[in-house]
């Protein structure tokens, strides 16, 4: 026996599933990085990430094959077969937790705390060259029900304050989350409504997103709606609806 295992060749299939994992990695990486500098699109890097992906899951195929001739033939390669699987795993975390959301979470890319009347979004010369001509559509009424079952939870925001103080928390708390910040109006006029429009970026591959928060005087104080727009995509994976959470903890935050 001791004579055969020093005979023993490694598997050619385990060489080659390690050297698709040691090429996904670096892809996904460089996606990443390109995208954070600003090199590339957001749109160009998730097609490296998807790249990455395919060969990581690739990877792992062969891998599996490997691990077949290795039991069968004798072929060496444990170690090759353990750091595989690590590095295809880590490429492929970040995609199947988006899988995962997909199936639990709605399609959709816009979320609003106003289902009836969603605030629209400014078509200002200013606000359009900030957001390089987009202009978030708003949904039809059919596809804004989806999201009532979805996020309960995402309502309008009441404050018990004057529509100028309300305007001031709004905007501070805009700030500390360090949004930017492209347009705003102070309540006034006839209607007494005053409007913040701001763009957010995604930690990870800077993608985009639209903002635009309505303030209009109630019987109770003042009433806040937040509306968030992807630009990318068809889902957003539940994150406008966490971008709303986020704004109005920030705001009830400040009040106390």
């Amino acid at each position: 026996m001791a004579t055969r295992l020093s005979f023993a060749r490694p598997s050619r299939f385990m060489i080659w599933a390690e050297h698709l994992a040691f090429v996904a990695v670096p892809l996904a990486l460089l996606a990443i990085l390109l995208a954070r500098s600003g090199q590339v699109d957001p749109g160009r890097a998730l097609v490296l990430i998807g790249l990455a992906a395919f060969l990581a899951m690739l990877a792992l195929a062969v891998a599996g094959v490997g691990a077949i001739d290795m039991w069968r033939n004798g072929r060496t390669g444990l170690f090759r077969l353990f750091r595989t699987v690590i590095l295809a795993l880590s490429v492929l975390g970040g995609p199947a937790f988006l899988a995962i959301e997909s199936r639990r979470l709605p399609l959709l890319n816009d979320i609003t705390t106003d289902l009836d009347d969603p605030p629209e979004f400014s078509r200002s010369s200013v606000a359009l060259q900030a957001r390089k001509g987009h202009v978030p559509p708003v949904r039809d009424p059919r596809e804004r029900e989806r999201q009532r079952p979805a996020y309960p939870d995402i309502r309008p925001l009441v404050l018990d304050m004057e529509a100028d103080q309300a305007f001031r928390l709004v905007l501070e708390a805009v700030q500390r989350l360090r949004w930017r910040i492209i347009e705003q109006s102070a309540p006034g006029g006839r209607s007494g409504q005053g409007r913040i429009e701001a763009i957010a970026e995604t930690t990870l591959l800077r993608f985009q997103d639209d903002i635009t928060i309505r303030l209009r005087p109630s019987p109770a104080g003042t009433r806040v709606d937040i509306r968030s727009a992807s630009r990318i995509g068809r889902h957003d994976f539940g994150a406008n609806a966490q971008r709303i959470r986020r704004l109005a903890e920030e705001i009830l935050a400040s009040r106390d």
